[in-house]
């Protein structure tokens, strides 16, 4: 039998935004199969039916017989009906999958046991080299367990619920048939969560009825929020900052939390507390991802995770005396350029400091020393050759600042030197299969490069008194950021049409004034300003006027670290073959 398709001339619908999408505007294609057994990677399909309906209306319908060029089995014919004389003249699913996806392109999936059809389908997918689109699925078995009680159904089976929701049609095990009284199930099933408060294919997709009442009860919560990008703060009843998140729109994230979509226990536990909710609009995205920084920082939330301790970063520090030593600090004095970080622990930053000594022979006492008045004895690193013992004066200063100077250039420059000798002691390692210490070498690498890589970014950003930038907005007109020594100052939108520059030289005037901070730190955390160049680094971006120099090290120490985490394991690797050559 050839394919039949029977439909009103529709646009074809968008994959869902993050925005919320009201039911009655959702495309939906209920679909089913029939098929020669149950199995997705050995069995066959037989048959297709599918209706496609918007806002309760059919908008048009798909019904295919499919050869399989496999016998039907005998439970299969007296099932449905389909023998392999009504398949001779059938298209191949090398036909027919095409022409059922470009039906049910852009729309969302709804099957009765969804896994079993859209397992099928995305088998013989695999099996002609066509790509699965990743449709939003709704299933409707699992929504009926959810909202059908057994007093209603004795069970969930698709001709029960069509007989509990009368539905206009008998299913038998015929694929279009079955596929449109799937069609008055969903309608009844939609019309049983739009009284919980569920209204878009969002909220329904991830329906499960194991949402707890009371926090579903607490939907209104979101009411009315705007729709914008921004932030939102959950309060509890005595105002106190539970947890910050940011979105482009704010109304639909926030509303997401009393649904099933929200898994994460935390936050039942937050939802649980909160009593209102606070939004902060923000003119860019970019302005909301900083906003929610700092009010992260400012509040400490007990619900977020991240970002609450800014304050606690650590630095390594190239000090500045007679004979520079490593030292961890809390805090950039400005005192010298020579910092890495900031470091998130104490161990990262400890690796980092470990990494520069394996390569470098700095002291690592943390007394201070006068060339004048050298000691008469030195300590076990100097008899291990891993100190020039400065203590002693077996080293004079001048020499002794070309070793400082390595490590500065490697801090603040191309730490090439450093990462050649690292490498070369993983290797040395690995064909001693000492893989363990290898490892520590390695992770010790990646942390002196991490370390480097951060600053080397942020520094320039943190000299240039003022950069303004723009990008072209999806909703048209460009977005426009201030930045002044790597902290966002402000940041506007100028509308579609319109001349922007009025609006650079609004933004330029209004824009905070951030003085210096104590270089080669930013202004502001370093998260802001890694967010901030993220932003100047994505494609589109234009510098509209910039007092100072955006610069970055050619060979600096992100190009080495990205090289060291795409290598990852090279020495061993190389080692392991050398051994066996």
């Amino acid at each position: 039998m050839p394919m039949t398709t029977l439909q009103k001339p529709t646009a074809r619908q968008d994959p869902l935004p993050e925005v919320g999408t009201p039911l009655h505007e959702v495309t939906f294609v209920v679909v089913d199969l029939e098929t020669t057994g149950g199995s997705a990677g050995q069995d066959h399909i037989t048959e297709i039916g599918a209706v496609k309906v918007r806002g309760g209306e059919v908008l048009g319908e798909f019904q295919t017989l499919v050869n399989s060029h496999v016998p039907i089995p005998a439970v299969v014919r007296v099932l449905t009906g389909i023998t392999d004389a009504m398949l001779a003249s059938a298209p191949s699913i090398r036909s027919a999958l095409p022409a059922f996806l470009e039906f049910a392109a852009g729309a969302v999936i709804v099957a009765h046991n969804a896994r079993f059809d859209v397992g099928f389908l995305k088998a013989a997918c695999a099996a002609t080299g066509l790509t699965w689109p990743e449709p939003v699925v709704v299933d409707t078995v699992l929504l009926a367990r959810a909202l059908v009680t057994a007093d209603e159904s004795p069970n969930h089976r698709l001709g029960s619920l069509a007989r509990l929701f009368r539905a206009t049609v008998t299913p038998d095990h015929r694929a279009l048939h079955d596929a449109q009284a799937t069609v008055d199930v969903l309608h009844g099933l939609i019309g049983r969560v739009g009284t919980l408060g569920v209204t878009t294919i969002e909220e329904l997709a991830t329906y499960s009825g194991q949402v707890p009442q009371a926090r579903r009860r607490k939907r209104h919560l979101a009411d009315d929020l705007p729709d914008a990008p921004g932030v939102y703060l959950f309060k509890d009843g005595a105002g106190r900052v539970l947890y910050v998140g940011t979105s482009v729109a704010i109304r639909t994230r926030v509303r997401s939390y009393f649904t099933g979509a929200e898994k994460r226990r935390r936050m039942g536990e937050m939802i649980r507390l909160a009593e209102s909710v606070t939004p902060v609009v923000c003119a860019t995205v970019l302005e909301a991802q900083v906003r929610e920084l700092r009010l992260i920082a400012q509040h400490k939330p007990p619900y977020n995770r991240r970002s609450r301790n800014p304050e606690k970063a650590l630095w390594i520090k190239l000090t500045v005396e007679s004979f520079p030593r490593l030292s961890i600090v809390r805090q950039v004095r400005g005192d010298t350029p020579h910092y890495l970080g900031p470091f998130g622990s104490r161990t990262a930053a400890e690796d980092a400091v470990a990494a520069l000594h394996e390569s470098l022979t700095l002291r690592q006492c943390t007394q201070k020393l006068s060339a004048t008045r050298p000691r008469d004895s030195a300590c076990t690193l100097a008899d291990l050759g891993r100190c020039p013992a400065p203590c002693t004066g077996a080293i004079e200063i001048d020499a002794y600042a070309a070793i400082a100077e390595r490590a500065a250039s490697a801090m603040t420059g191309d730490p090439g030197a450093i990462v050649a000798a690292l490498n070369d002691r993983m290797a040395t390692l690995a064909i001693g299969q000492r893989f363990e210490e290898a490892a520590t070498v390695r992770d010790r690498l990646s942390a002196l490069l991490r370390g480097a890589s951060r600053i080397q970014r942020m520094a320039p950003l943190a000299r240039t008194a003022e950069l303004l930038a723009a990008r072209r907005s999806v909703i048209g007109g460009w977005e426009l950021i201030c930045v002044r020594h790597g902290r966002l100052a402000g940041s506007t939108h100028s509308p579609r049409g319109a001349d922007p520059m009025p609006y650079v030289d609004a933004l330029r005037a209004s824009a905070e004034i951030v003085p210096s901070a104590q270089l080669p730190a930013p202004a502001a955390s370093a998260e802001e300003t890694e967010k901030i160049l993220a932003w100047l680094e994505e494609p589109g971006v234009r510098i509209v006027d910039i007092d100072g120099a955006w610069t970055c090290p050619v060979g600096g120490a992100q190009a080495h670290h990205l090289t060291l985490l795409s290598d990852l394991g090279a020495p061993a690797r190389t080692a392991a073959a050398m051994m066996t050559a």
